[in-house]
């Protein structure tokens, strides 16, 4: 059962990035588009954990950077992605979470990814980043993830935890 839901998680990973780099740019809002790899990192944590969460959010992060057309240095993704998914999977608890809280935490997630991977920008002195700007982008960005949320994360989340018997969302 590991085994399969290593593929089944790779395999969301896979196909958000593939979204949200080809697909989704085309229906950006000021040059925003929802994070559904960040979404696919939280509902990984939020059925595994905070040390599984790191993991995927290292993999997936490092995904998202070197796919095709980042503008922005390699890592950036990674590392904002696997805070994400420490604090995504510290909120896991034996029982299943209720819709209230993986929004909340979704909303969270959100927003601490979108200002590490900003913040991160402004340290690296990236010429691409201002002040302004990231907030606006942090802003529109939180929306948008809070909005696509319950699409990506309840299928997700249903899926995930199928494998573990004791714990299903239904």
């Amino acid at each position: 059962m590991n085994a399969a839901r290593t593929a089944v998680t790779a395999l969301a990973v896979l196909v958000a990035v593939v979204l949200q780099a080809a697909l989704l740019p085309e229906l950006s809002w000021r040059g925003v588009v929802p994070n559904l790899v960040l979404l696919v990192v939280v509902a990984g944590a939020l059925t595994r954990g905070p040390n599984v969460g790191v993991i995927l959010g290292f993999c997936a992060g490092l995904a998202l950077d070197l796919a095709p057309p980042a503008d922005h240095l390699a890592g950036r993704w990674a590392l904002a992605l696997m805070v994400v998914g420490y604090v995504a999977g510290s909120v896991r608890r034996d029982e299943r979470p209720t819709l209230p809280v993986v929004l909340v935490t979704a909303a969270v997630a959100s927003f601490v990814g979108s200002s590490v991977f900003a913040l991160l920008g402004v340290v690296m002195q990236d010429p691409a980043t201002s002040v302004g700007d990231v907030l606006a982008a942090v802003g529109v960005g939180l929306v948008s993830d809070v909005v696509v949320a319950p699409l990506v994360l309840l299928p997700l989340l249903v899926l995930l935890t199928s494998f573990e018997p004791q714990r299903r969302f239904a």
